[in-house]
């Protein structure tokens, strides 16, 4: 039996043994629980992943539209468009024109012709962005990006040296003829540029033989035109542009590649034939 007179009575306001043992777990159980909890859903993740994410999706609405259950969607974006170098090597500004125009369409499914200035090369397309040939070529003898306004209609012995500019741009381009019987590709016919057969007509220029050299450099000295190898232009422009027209991309040496193409607003939605078609009944006297 308890003795009474022995005893010590609990002092006012403490707690019984029992009681702090209650309080505490009562305390801590939640922390205890939500412990448990989680091991046992990583562990139910961990063995079972779909599993899982299908359990949390219905009790986590917005779980749910962060990871979507089952499969893995394909994405619904259409992959980009690009040409076909067909391994044939190529400066960044050339590729990344020619991949613009083909995944836009651009060149209106016509083909469409890059003239890189600063490796002064030339490279033809059909109308799907396969590549048909390419090679060096002679152009304008000035840097520039630009023509001189009129220069058209002035003649050659008129033409000063920093005026033999190979201009840059967009260009609806068409065979044609210049003075002689042989035909070329008009480029600029309002400022007399064409894209032709290379022409060793001033021996002093030596144009045969800086066409074979390595350096852009000596590829710089027509008025402006752009000079390619006979057979070049017999194999791979001619077929290509009979009985059609196409666009030829001159890329800028001094001002930038949107500057000209991407931010030109030339994109009207109109037919690049009818463009051609409106303006190619008075050609220059010729070309340079």
């Amino acid at each position: 039996m308890l003795n009474r007179a022995t005893s010590k009575r609990p002092k006012a306001g403490a707690r019984p043994l029992s009681a702090l043992r209650t309080a505490k777990f009562t305390r801590w159980a939640p922390k205890a629980t939500a412990i448990i909890v989680a091991g046992l859903w990583l562990g139910l993740f961990a063995t079972s992943p779909t599993r899982a994410l299908a359990t949390t999706e219905q009790r986590s609405p917005v779980l749910a539209a962060i990871v979507p259950s089952g499969e893995a969607q394909p994405s619904t974006m259409p992959l980009p468009k690009r040409a076909n170098f067909l391994e044939e090597a190529a400066s960044n500004d050339t590729r990344q024109v020619a991949n613009w125009v083909v995944d836009t369409g651009d060149n209106r499914n016509l083909p469409f012709v890059i003239v890189d200035k600063k490796d002064t090369k030339v490279l033809v397309f059909d109308g799907r962005g396969n590549l048909l040939g390419a090679t060096a070529a002679l152009l304008g003898l000035a840097r520039g990006d630009d023509s001189v306004p009129g220069i058209g209609d002035r003649e050659l012995s008129d033409i000063r040296p920093q005026e033999r500019t190979t201009p840059a741009g967009r260009f609806v381009a068409s065979l044609g003829h210049d003075l002689g019987p042989r035909d070329i590709l008009w480029v600029d016919y309002s400022a007399a540029i064409s894209l032709h057969r290379v022409l060793a007509v001033n021996t002093k220029e030596h144009r045969l033989q800086r066409l074979a050299a390595a350096s852009p450099l000596s590829h710089r000295i027509t008025f402006g035109c752009i000079n390619v190898p006979v057979k070049f232009y017999d194999r791979i422009v001619h077929p290509a542009f009979t009985g059609t027209n196409g666009i030829v991309y001159i890329l800028p040496e001094i001002k930038s590649i949107p500057e000209i193409f991407f931010n030109s607003g030339h994109e009207t939605g109109e037919d690049p034939r009818i463009q051609i078609v409106q303006g190619a009944a008075q050609y220059p006297s010729h070309s340079r």
